[in-house]
């Protein structure tokens, strides 16, 4: 069994581009991402899945610094970038993890992974009925299930969206949805504008050790001090 992160990023994100490279603290976003991924020990490889466009060669040279491996493929046809990583890595099961997440609990991966391992799913998601944080989501699909229904995926929105086509046919597949004891999924802790990154340097700001040691309610924590403080 063969297991996988991958990680879809681009510089040219519409809101605020070059997100994924932005540094806070000498280190950038991505960066805080992967250190987070490489700490879950059900993960046999990580990949950072991004475009052939001209303006994704600096992804791919961070990578290459970084030590990590870097797929380029369709700008676009991010369903189809998906499915040349996991036929070239021959992966049984892949995590599809959003480049914008820079805070994603990987205990949360491995509470999904757990569940799809010892369970009769083709998916495990807590974004179906999302109750935690924007920033915290967490896709598991089995690569004959992505496979099988890439070839049905039709138009812009699915074939951009990795997981859309999945829910909007969802009585076709058995999906597993892990929810939250409370409902945080009104929190954005993933980076899509200003305010976003802001709320994030903040965040770092206040950590006394290094960011691996914060789980989830460690970091709401931090967010609820600082709203209070606002």
């Amino acid at each position: 069994m063969k297991i996988g992160a991958i990680i879809q990023a681009r510089m040219s994100s519409q809101r605020l581009p070059g997100k994924v490279l932005c540094e806070v603290n000498g280190k950038p976003i991505l960066q805080y991402l992967l250190e987070r991924l490489e700490s879950c020990k059900d993960l046999d490889l990580i990949v950072v899945a991004t475009s052939r466009d001209e303006t994704d060669v600096s992804i791919e040279e961070f990578c290459k610094g970084y030590g990590i491996e870097c797929y380029r493929g369709p700008l676009l046809n991010v369903a189809g970038r998906f499915k040349e990583i996991l036929e070239r890595d021959k992966l049984d099961i892949f995590v599809r993890v959003s480049g914008d997440s820079p805070l994603l609990d990987p205990c949360l991966i491995e509470y999904g992974m757990d569940i799809i391992l010892n369970g009769n799913f083709d998916i495990v998601t807590n974004v179906l009925q999302r109750t935690y944080p924007i920033g915290q989501s967490v896709e598991i699909i089995r690569t004959d299930t992505y496979c099988t229904a890439y070839e049905l995926m039709q138009g812009k929105e699915e074939l951009e969206h990795v997981t859309k086509y999945f829910y909007k046919n969802r009585d076709e597949y058995k999906i597993c949805n892990f929810e939250s004891g409370k409902d945080y999924g009104g929190i954005r802790l993933a980076i899509d504008t200003k305010e976003d990154m802001n709320t994030f340097k903040g965040i770092v700001s206040k950590m006394k050790k290094p960011h691996l040691e914060y789980k989830l309610e460690d970091i709401l924590s931090i967010y609820r001090d600082q709203l209070v403080k606002c």
